[in-house]
């Protein structure tokens, strides 16, 4: 009499099955993710700096002539204020909106995701020394710009 074969088939089949998947998850974990989702090694005194720098969007900056981020041009220096935080101190929403696509490697992308409502605060760190021109969408005359540079200090 001979045994019935495709109980054993049926076993073989589930194990190279899992085995199948083991491999594809550690190929997967160890090589397929992008180096780009890891955060690169950044010192604690940039990660909490002394100060934060505060630039307010002023009231009337939605009207076409008037000041709108207020320092307009100022530098960060890393470890000391570059955590920057914009502040909406009008009655009118608006965006802190990178002219050309910009990223910090910590960080990741920078601009809002939607608009800043009367009130919102909008906060990014930077990580990296670096130039940003920024505008509003809704209200493309408010311009400003940020440079952050390595502490003199």
């Amino acid at each position: 009499m001979s045994m019935p074969t495709s109980s054993h088939a049926y076993g073989i089949g589930v194990i190279a099955v899992i085995i199948g998947m083991s491999a594809f998850v550690v190929f997967y974990t160890s090589f397929y993710l992008p180096e780009s989702l890891l955060k690169p090694s950044v010192s604690e005194h940039i990660l909490n700096p002394e100060e934060d720098l505060i630039i307010e969007i002023v009231p009337g900056a939605v009207i076409e002539g008037n000041e709108s981020y207020v320092p307009n041009s100022p530098t960060a220096y890393l470890g000391i204020n570059n955590k920057v935080i914009w502040q909406n101190n009008d009655d009118t929403a608006h965006t802190v909106t990178p002219d050309h696509r910009h990223s910090d490697a910590y960080s990741g992308d920078f601009g809002t995701h939607g608009v800043l409502k009367p009130g919102d605060v909008y906060e990014f760190l930077f990580t990296e020394s670096q130039e940003v021109l920024y505008h509003c969408d809704p209200h493309p005359w408010m311009k400003g710009s940020l440079s952050v540079e390595k502490s003199r200090f």
